[in-house]
C-alpha cells in the first residue's frame, strides 16, 4: 500500500508539580486550556479537547503518525509551562509534574471520552486528582507503583 494512514486517540492526563493549584483562576484554567490544545496542534498532531481541574489536565488529542507520545508531551508541557511563568495571571513557580498518563481511546469511546473531560469540575467535587488517576490506570489494565508515580 502506498499511502500511510492512522487514526490514534488519545487521552493524556498530567497534573501541575505536587498537585499545586497553579489553575484554579478561571480565566488563566481557560486561557491554559487554550493553549494546551494550540500546542498540540503545534507538535503536529490534533487538538480535540484540552480540560481539566485546578491541579490537572486532561487532553484529548489525535496523534500524528511521525509524533511519538513521549515527543508531544514534552513539547506541550514546555511551551505551556514557559507560557504560564510569563502570564500575568500564572505564576513564576509554575511547572508540571514529571510524569504523564497517555491512554488510548476507541473511535467508539471517543465522544464518552470527550463528556468525561468535560465535567471536570462537577467530578472533582467528590474525588481527588489521584484517585482519577489510580481509576483510570485500573481501567487501562496498567499497574502504578505509588512511590513513584506522585512525583
Amino acid at each position: 500500500m502506498p499511502q500511510s494512514l492512522s487514526q490514534v486517540w488519545l487521552h493524556v492526563v498530567f497534573s501541575t508539580k505536587d498537585r499545586r493549584a497553579f489553575l484554579q483562576n478561571p480565566e488563566f484554567q481557560d486561557e491554559m486550556f487554550r493553549m494546551l490544545s494550540h500546542h498540540v496542534q503545534e507538535a503536529g498532531c490534533f487538538a480535540k479537547l484540552a480540560g481539566g481541574w485546578v491541579d490537572h489536565v486532561h487532553l484529548v488529542c489525535g496523534l500524528s503518525r511521525t509524533v511519538t507520545i513521549a515527543k508531544l508531551v514534552e513539547e506541550i508541557k514546555t511551551e505551556t509551562s514557559k507560557w504560564a511563568k510569563k502570564n500575568p495571571r500564572g505564576s513564576r513557580a509554575f511547572s508540571w509534574q514529571a510524569g504523564y498518563g497517555a491512554f488510548s481511546i476507541s473511535q467508539l469511546n471517543l465522544d464518552r471520552v470527550l463528556a468525561y473531560v468535560e465535567q471536570q469540575e462537577k467530578h472533582h467535587r467528590k474525588r481527588s486528582y489521584q484517585d482519577e488517576f489510580r481509576e483510570l490506570c485500573r481501567k487501562h489494565k496498567i499497574e502504578i507503583d505509588e512511590r513513584y508515580v506522585w512525583d
